[in-house]
This record gives C-alpha cells, sequence and structure tokens, in this order.
C-alpha cells in the first residue's frame, strides 16, 4: 500500500502573503501527518498565527504525543499567552502506522470529506477552533486503513467560495461526479477543487484557499518513499 498526500492552495486575491499554513511531517511511530491551520487575531487572517499553530501542534506530535492530546495542548498554550485574542481553525490528518489507522480530528466549521468505496461521506460534527478558551478538544474520527480511501480537507476559503454570489459548490456532488468519471490522483483531486472554487469567485479569491487530499493506493511500485513540492514565485 502507498500513501499519496496532496496539497493545493492559493493567496487571498491581492493579499501576496497566505494566511493558511500547511505542513506535513513523519511521525515517530510510523506514518505521516499533515496539518491545515488557519490563524486568525483580532478578527483578521495572519500567517504568523497561523504558523505559529501549526509548529506547536507537530512539536508535540514529534514527541509522541497523540494528536487529539497534541491539538489540546497547543490550544491551552495560546490560549493562555494571547488571552483568547488568537484563533485557528485546525485540521490535522493522519496515517498513524503503529495503530493502523486514519485520524481526522477537526477544529473548525469547514466539513471533511470521506470517500470509501466509491461513496462520499461529509463529516460536519459540531466543531471549534482553538485558542478561544481552555480545554478545547478535537472533533475525532479514527478508522482503520483500507485501500482505496481518500480523505479531503480544505480551508474555509474554498468552502466558502462563491457564496457571496449564491453560488457555492456542492462538494459532496462534485467529488462524486469526479471520482466516476475517472481514478484521479490525490494531486489531480487538490488541484480541481481548488480550480473549481477559484471560478466561483471570478478568478480572484476572496480569502485563502488550501486544500489537502489523502490517497490510499492498493500497490507501491517498491519500496522508496518520495516527496515532492513546488511552489510559484512572483517575479520583480
Amino acid at each position: 500500500m502507498e500513501i499519496k498526500i496532496a496539497v493545493a492552495k492559493i493567496d487571498k486575491y491581492g493579499s501576496g502573503n497566505s494566511g493558511d499554513t500547511v505542513e506535513t511531517i513523519e511521525r515517530p511511530n510510523g506514518g505521516l501527518s499533515a496539518v491545515l491551520a488557519d490563524g486568525q487575531i483580532g478578527g483578521h487572517d495572519t500567517k504568523t498565527i497561523s504558523t505559529m499553530v501549526s509548529h506547536r501542534v507537530i512539536d508535540h506530535i514529534t514527541d509522541g504525543v497523540r494528536d487529539s492530546a497534541a491539538i489540546r495542548a497547543a490550544s491551552n498554550n495560546i490560549f493562555l499567552e494571547h488571552n483568547g485574542s488568537v484563533q485557528a481553525n485546525l485540521n490535522v490528518l493522519t496515517v498513524d502506522l503503529q495503530t493502523n489507522t486514519i485520524l481526522i480530528s477537526r477544529n473548525s466549521p469547514v466539513p471533511v470529506f470521506l470517500v470509501n468505496e466509491d461513496s462520499v461521506d461529509c463529516l460536519s460534527s459540531d466543531s471549534e477552533p482553538i485558542g478561544g478558551r481552555v480545554d478545547i478538544s478535537p472533533s475525532i474520527v479514527e478508522l482503520q486503513i483500507r485501500a482505496g480511501m481518500k480523505v479531503i480537507v480544505f480551508s474555509d476559503g474554498v468552502f466558502n467560495a462563491g457564496r457571496k454570489n449564491q453560488e457555492g459548490l456542492d462538494f459532496c456532488t462534485t467529488i462524486q461526479a469526479l471520482i466516476e468519471e475517472q481514478e484521479p490522483s490525490a494531486q489531480e483531486i487538490a488541484d480541481f477543487l481548488l480550480n473549481q472554487s477559484i471560478r466561483l469567485d471570478d478568478g480572484r479569491p476572496k480569502d485563502d484557499m488550501s486544500v489537502i487530499v489523502l490517497l490510499l493506493k492498493a500497490q507501491s511500485n517498491d519500496q522508496i518513499r518520495r516527496m515532492s513540492v513546488s511552489m510559484t514565485l512572483d517575479e520583480n
């Protein structure tokens, strides 16, 4: 089996610096985690906060702390340091090879989409951003690893795209149609959803947009671990 994680993201139009932060790490006992943080201070998006949040969570995970405890600890620390003025939407997506499970942790009003055996489920239980008070826990779904599973996580910029024009995307229907027509790669799914969201905002994203797609392939060609990263640079 092979783990594929793909990311596609774009800054809010005219901002030049995304408030979203996406990080991936290898887990100390085997597996991978991807973290998506969207931080705010005083109601305004800020890259500094989202980076701080993601690094706090990653540091705890690297020390061997379970995801739920890592998120609670990071949230408590941020609340105590900033007295509730700093908050962040947070998603942690984990493939844990020690327990042979997938963990989907949400502290965000944005749902997560799970694709399993060609059905699309929307995970949308109540969830609260971190940092606003003490003892905030994530909403967690834990599943046994199965070949063919896909998990799709995105920020509120993607989820709310087009809504100001009453043209929001029906994600369940869109994802279902995409996987029925072909067998898209993780990157193809991420790129498609991001491009659809950009289109709904008339080509000028009204918020930072980030998409993470986790895909579990049934077979791997070899035992080599690969990671690929690309970033577009503005020309001066």
